[in-house]
């Protein structure tokens, strides 16, 4: 067929096919597509489109496959690899998902939710919440980001502790493969035997093997009781035995335990208005945790007493608990503010990254110890989950310096931090996923086994290999 020798010929074909799905070509219409998150990528595309339906979704799919036209799906584009955004051929297509917005159901007997791809997260939430439900995916771009983008990466965010990744959330999924064929698997199941878990393997998968379009979730009962505090610690190995000794205190009901240096507090101080620090005391390290039950109980009681325990044992240095909602806002406002602040301070360069939660200590160390020595002109703004190990391990440049300047350091920073990741028995991407930014990264971390196993993956669903090229897999 000669409908692929030029990106007009495509676009007419594409229209003529699939005749009811809203495509956008006028540049300013498409020019908010075009871009990544972090305004890393810049990419060209034949067009956006955007279906309102599964069953539209299908159609067009299908049409490019016949057609040989790569797809780039795109949810709520907060990815912050690269991971929804075209190539700069201008022969991809961009498919948003943001008209597939409607809650299809909900079961509060079950505790399940049926949401399609382009609700956003905060959307999500509130649903359930008027169900007097709690769905515990929280993240700081709940607002602006997708459930299926969520499931795409596997998001994970503030309270995987305690609830687990986006993974762990999802009961079924319904997706739309490559040649167009519709994945029905929206089952409310907590048990189901039945075969490969083919929901886990499209979750994750970051639009490589097809676009997930809606998804049942997990509910649990509404909170009603929390208990929230702002703690300073001497140093992350005093933060990691703190996380025990409220593990051990308040068993399921922790939450969220996260972990902030003086740096990243100062920057969000600085550079983010309403925001203030919760405690005087300038220690190194500070950690913001949380305790939440689905009854009624005297959770700070509980939280205030494993802390004076803590400080007896001199684990912390001082402590603030929240007396009430606005105070709580404060920390959180606090934690939430620090991506933004780094953004404003200057450039930087950043790593999702996790270890073991036992080995937090020991690579925050030797990792500091290497940035101090290699790159001296840097700040460390090291933050994040250390509930479950994950830090988002990140360097600012304060002070002016060229882009080039930086582009010349970033893939010795980047193997350094990586290579010490690897040595403590960790992942280079915690929770944000490997999209255009990791690609070699994963490449030279899997094993050939690993590899060839993704790969063939890939083939077995993809065989044209036009879901999201160039993301997750070199070509």
């Amino acid at each position: 067929m000669s409908e692929r020798s030029t990106a007009g010929a495509l676009l007419e074909a594409l229209r003529h096919r699939c005749a009811g799905v809203a495509l956008l070509t006028a540049a300013d219409e498409v020019a908010p597509y075009l871009v990544d998150h972090r305004r890393l990528y810049h990419g060209q595309a034949l067009a956006v489109a955007l279906p309102d339906s599964t069953a539209q979704l299908s159609v067009l799919m299908a049409a490019c496959y016949a057609l040989d036209i790569a797809m780039v799906p795109q949810g709520g584009n907060t990815s912050y690899c690269g991971g929804a955004t075209p190539d700069a051929s201008g022969r991809q297509l961009v498919i948003g998902l943001a008209r597939m917005n409607r809650v299809r159901s909900i079961d509060p007997a079950n505790f399940s939710i049926t949401v399609e791809a382009g609700c956003l997260l905060a959307n999500v939430q509130r649903a359930a919440a008027e169900a007097d439900c709690y769905f515990p995916l929280e993240l700081g771009s709940a607002g602006s980001c997708q459930i299926g983008g969520n499931l795409s990466t596997n998001a994970g965010g503030l309270n995987v502790l305690r609830f687990g990744m986006t993974r762990a959330l999802a009961l079924g999924i319904e997706a739309v493969l490559p040649d167009g064929r519709v994945l029905q698997r929206l089952r409310g199941l907590r048990k189901d035997n039945t075969g490969y878990d083919l929901k886990s393997l499209l979750i994750g998968a970051e639009g490589t093997l097809g676009i997930i379009t809606a998804a049942t979730l997990k509910l649990w009962p509404r909170l009603r009781s929390s208990a929230t505090a702002f703690v300073a610690v001497r140093d992350v190995a005093a933060a990691i035995a703190l996380l025990g000794r409220l593990r051990a205190a308040a068993g399921e009901r922790l939450n969220s335990f996260e972990l902030l240096p003086r740096a990243a507090i100062e920057l969000a101080c600085r550079h983010i208005p309403d925001t203030r620090a919760p405690l005087g005391t300038e220690s190194a390290w500070c950690v913001l945790c949380e305790l939440a039950s689905f009854v009624d109980e005297p959770l700070d009681e509980l939280l205030q007493g494993a802390l004076l325990q803590a400080s007896e044992a001199s684990l912390i240095q001082d402590a603030v608990l929240a007396s009430n909602e606005s105070q709580r806002r404060v920390f959180w406002n606090l934690r939430e503010a620090i991506p933004e602040a780094q953004r404003r301070a200057g450039p930087g360069v950043k790593h999702d990254i996790s270890v073991p939660v036992s080995a937090l200590p020991a690579f925050v160390a030797e990792a500091s110890a290497w940035v101090q020595a290699h790159v001296p002109e840097g700040t460390l703004v090291a933050y994040g989950h250390a509930g479950d190990g994950n830090l988002h391990f990140n360097i600012n440049w304060l002070g002016p310096i060229a882009p080039a300047a930086i582009a010349s350091q970033e893939p010795l920073i980047r193997r350094a931090i990586h290579d010490l990741v690897a040595a403590h028995g960790g992942s280079i991407s915690a929770e944000h996923g490997i999209g255009q930014l990791k690609v070699t990264e994963l490449q030279h971390y899997s094993s050939p086994v690993e590899l060839d196993a993704m790969r063939a993956i890939k083939r077995a669903l993809d065989p044209k290999g036009l879901m999201n090229p160039g993301k997750l897999l070199a070509r």
